[in-house]
């Protein structure tokens, strides 16, 4: 069987964003930053291609 190589540069793009806008609510609200923390590991795992 063949192997495919996926392209991973969106996926790497959407999950700096998301460790972005975590440190920027972090900064501004605190308490809510951990509403993007799904978003983070979601984003590297379809980065380094695990899931």
């Amino acid at each position: 069987m063949e192997e495919t190589k996926k392209s991973t540069g969106i996926y790497w793009f959407l999950f700096l964003l998301s460790v972005a806008a975590f440190f920027i609510l972090y900064r501004f609200i605190g308490g809510v930053c951990i509403l993007t923390l799904p978003f983070v590991c979601t984003g590297l795992a379809k980065a380094l291609d695990i899931m």
